[in-house]
C-alpha cells in the first residue's frame, strides 16, 4: 500500500512540475525548499541515528563497512554523473 502512495505522489508531483515548468521563479524557491527538505531529513536520519543505542553500540564494527559503502556510492555517483555530463551534455568543439 505504501508504495502505491510514493507513486501516487510522484506522479502528482511530476503532473503540478509540467503545469509550473514556465514559472522561473516558482521553480527556484521549489528548487530552494528541496534544499532545505534534505537538509531537514538528513538532520532527522542523524537524530535517529543518534538515539539508537544498537547502532551506537556498533559503531565501531558499522564504521568501517558505512565508510567503504558511503565512499564507494559516492565514487560510483561522481564516476556515473561525469560519464553522463561528459556523453550527453558536453557541448562539442
Amino acid at each position: 500500500m505504501t508504495s502505491y502512495i510514493v507513486i501516487a505522489l510522484f506522479a502528482i508531483g511530476i503532473g503540478i512540475g509540467w503545469f509550473l515548468r514556465d514559472k522561473e521563479k516558482t521553480r527556484k524557491n521549489i528548487d530552494t525548499a528541496v534544499t532545505w527538505s534534505v537538509y531537514l531529513l538528513l538532520f532527522l536520519l542523524g537524530i535517529s541515528v543518534g538515539v539508537n543505542k544498537d547502532i551506537i553500540n556498533n559503531f565501531s564494527q558499522i564504521g568501517y563497512q558505512a565508510f567503504w559503502l558511503t565512499f564507494g556510492a559516492v565514487a560510483g555517483s561522481v564516476l556515473i554523473a561525469w560519464g553522463v555530463y561528459h556523453f550527453f551534455f558536453k557541448v562539442k568543439n
